[in-house]
């Protein structure tokens, strides 16, 4: 399985086929845009690619919180819906894992939608727990 680093806008603009099945609210230019402001205050992004088109990808980033000490936090972690059930997966976790790891990282934590039964399967087969509520307040739209 080749894992590569998301870097350049070609790059990320290949990720969007895949990124659109969880982010299907952006259009391209805006994801792209996105992911390059984000870039600039550490996002990071991993993708995996099958037959040369980005089957996989995972977005994260390392912070630190009084509450929770230094952590790696997944953004988003999507597979294409054709290429699920393959580990692709599971590999993008192992290897945000190992950063975190080297890192010297006290956890790792993510949010997931109610709806991405899924992704909760995966997540809770790797380790993961339901650990707290997420809550918002929109100030727009």
């Amino acid at each position: 399985m080749n894992l590569k680093t998301i870097q350049t806008e070609a790059e990320i603009r290949a990720c969007y086929q895949t990124y659109h099945h969880l982010r299907p609210h952006l259009t391209e230019e805006v994801f792209v845009a996105q992911v390059l402001r984000q870039m600039q205050v550490g996002f990071q992004m991993v993708a995996i690619e099958a037959d040369g088109v980005v089957v996989s990808a995972i977005g994260f980033r390392l912070l630190e919180y009084l509450a929770w000490g230094k952590i790696m936090y997944i953004d988003d972690l999507i597979t294409h819906p054709d290429a699920r059930g393959r580990g692709y997966g599971s590999a993008l976790l192992q290897y945000v894992k190992d950063i975190a790891i080297a890192n010297d990282c006290d956890a790792i934590h993510l949010d997931s939608g109610y709806q991405r039964h899924h992704a909760h399967r995966l997540y809770l087969n790797e380790g993961f727990v339901l650990s707290s509520h997420h809550f918002e307040m929109k100030l727009k739209g």
